[in-house]
């Protein structure tokens, strides 16, 4: 991804687990990424916090260090993952073993989905598309979109923004 620009980006927990239903390990990707804001790295214009995956519209504005803020917010929440797992549900842990040498675990899918918005409309369109995911036949996680706390559907439509995450595209 290049920096200074908007992106979809997609990242999906590993065979689709649903290993995000548990709101601690939602709190784990909303404090990464207010860390990530707070350090001047990236800004989020749009998320929704699924039960498998994370869709976001978001700008990188700098690297965190030598690597991109992607990658950190990769590493340090599935270091998190693993550390709440061995704490709370070992037994769930064993699901996220990796056969890979780089690692014992595994907690994202590799290839997470990055789509570069170079048109105002497309921004548009995904973030109608997030916002609009957990109503959705299949999830059925809320009535409203607004309604979806995992979400920044309440920013954009009523001002609420309870994890102070989102910044307006616009501004």
């Amino acid at each position: 991804m290049d920096f200074n620009y908007p992106y979809f980006y997609t990242q999906t927990i590993v065979n689709f687990s649903h290993l995000l239903k548990d709101d601690n390990l939602k709190m784990v990707l909303i404090k990464s990424l207010k860390f990530l804001i707070s350090k001047k790295l990236i800004e989020v214009y749009g998320y929704v916090i699924m039960p498998n995956h994370i869709h976001l519209i978001w700008r990188m504005l700098k690297l965190n260090g030598k690597e991109s803020p992607s990658v950190s917010f990769s590493k340090f929440t599935a270091h998190k993952f693993k550390k709440y797992l061995e704490r709370n549900s070992p037994h769930l842990l064993e699901n996220y073993r990796s056969d890979k040498m780089d690692r014992a675990y595994q907690f994202w899918k590799r290839d997470s989905l990055a789509i570069p918005l170079d048109k105002e409309s497309s921004l548009i369109q995904k973030l109608d598309y997030i916002h609009d995911n957990p109503i959705k036949d299949k999830w059925s996680l809320s009535i409203c979109p607004e309604d979806y706390k995992w979400s920044s559907a309440g920013f954009y439509l009523n001002g609420e923004d309870s994890f102070e995450l989102t910044s307006h595209y616009k501004d």
